[in-house]
């Protein structure tokens, strides 16, 4: 298995999995597009793939943000964590987990989080397993709300 940063001609691989990870439906490959080109204009946004035999079977973005607290130390994101169905419980997810922990220390982030719906028992077994700690409560609104 190897762990690389996305590439354009990834996509599509990517939006299928990422079907799997809340059953929406995949952005069109013009927006996709669009929202790729912007994400590649920020200071670190970065979308790795995990990849067997040239097959994208888990992806995870990783944001570094500069910020003025802490004394100035970055910090960083974990976001759209996804191994796909067929390769779950084989090391995947640890891997790509291990592997942007390892970009955010190399970094100099204080801390690296990340947000997981509360219905996702089995990824909270996970990320604890590696070592994330449950801190603080996370608050969200929806302030784009389609009624």
């Amino acid at each position: 298995m190897l762990i690389r940063e996305a590439r354009e001609t990834d996509l599509t691989e990517i939006l299928e999995l990422l079907k799997d990870m809340d059953g929406e439906e995949a952005l069109s490959s013009g927006d996709a597009l669009s929202i790729w080109r912007n994400i590649n204009r920020y200071p670190y946004y970065k979308i790795f793939i995990a990849e067997d035999d040239k097959i994208i079977i888990g992806a995870c973005s990783l944001i570094v943000i500069d910020n003025l607290g802490h004394k100035g130390a970055k910090l960083a994101v974990a976001e759209n964590v996804i191994v796909s169905p067929a390769h779950r419980g084989r090391g995947v997810g640890a891997r790509m987990m291990r592997f942007v922990m390892e970009r955010a220390k190399e970094e100099n982030c204080y801390k690296l989080m990340l947000s997981s719906n509360k219905k996702r028992v089995l990824a909270h077994r996970f990320y604890k397993q590696l070592g994330f700690e449950q801190h603080g409560i996370s608050f969200m609104i929806e302030v784009n709300k389609n009624d």
